[in-house]
Formats: structure tokens, C-alpha cells, sequence
């Protein structure tokens, strides 16, 4: 299944873990989701929710990738820090599916992460049965 998702920021955090788990089939008793972001400069993770640790994330990887930090690649379309961030952030997130829900911990989230915004982005989402 693939999701659209659309962003209004250059870096943007998402909450997408109800679009995800709508994607799960209610009959997998237990198995896996795969969330696969088919972009390059925008990534997935998996994390809280919570407004100041979103700004922590944004401000953390504008400290690992600054933008315009002279890359070779900013040569061809000035975006190598969002290459960067997404490299860092990874293009995949695999969570348990038990009882036909994903088994996230308390807190936990899924989260797409946009890095070369804005934009609209496509999100493949897999399941499993284990």
C-alpha cells in the first residue's frame, strides 16, 4: 500500500503512525510492517511524539548537516544536507504487528521525517506474517 503524504516546511516532522497502522490487515494475527520511504532526502523513524523533542530532532540534524556547508553535491541542486539528514535518518522502520495492530511501545510513533520540503512524498508500507 502506498501512502501520500504532503509537507509545507524544508524540514518537517509528521506523525503518520494511524495512516500506517490503517494499512495493517485486521486478520494478521502477528507478522511485520515494513514503512519504506522511496526518497532520498526524506526518511522514517520511529520515536516520540512530543513538540520539544521534534524541535530537538530539526535543531540535531541541522548541527550534523548544516545547509549550504559547501558539499560537492549542493553544486547540482543545493541539497546535499537533506541527502545527509535522510542518510542518517534511514529510508525503513520494520514494527511487530501482533493481533492485527502494530505493537508500538507506550510512546513510541511513527514518524516521517522531511527533509527537502515542501513537498509531496509517497510511503510504502508492507506487512508480513511471521
Amino acid at each position: 500500500m502506498s501512502l501520500e503524504i504532503s509537507t509545507d516546511e524544508r524540514v518537517e516532522l509528521l506523525d503518520v503512525t494511524s495512516e500506517v497502522a490503517a494499512a495493517v490487515p485486521e486478520e494478521l494475527d502477528a507478522g511485520v510492517c515494513t514503512v519504506f520511504v522511496p526518497h532520498t532526502t526524506a526518511g522514517v523513524v520511529v520515536n516520540e511524539n512530543e513538540s520539544r523533542l521534534l524541535r530537538d530532532v530539526e535543531r540535531l540534524l541541522a548541527e550534523l548537516a548544516p545547509r549550504g556547508d559547501d558539499y560537492d553535491h549542493d553544486a547540482i541542486d543545493d541539497n546535499a544536507d537533506a541527502h545527509l539528514r535522510a542518510t542518517l535518518l534511514g529510508s525503513n522502520v520494520s514494527i511487530p504487528v501482533e493481533d492485527g495492530e502494530l505493537a508500538l511501545g507506550t510512546w513510541q510513533s511513527v514518524l516521517f521525517v522531511e527533509c527537502d520540503g515542501p513537498r509531496t512524498r509517497r510511503l510504502r508500507v508492507t506487512t508480513t506474517p511471521s
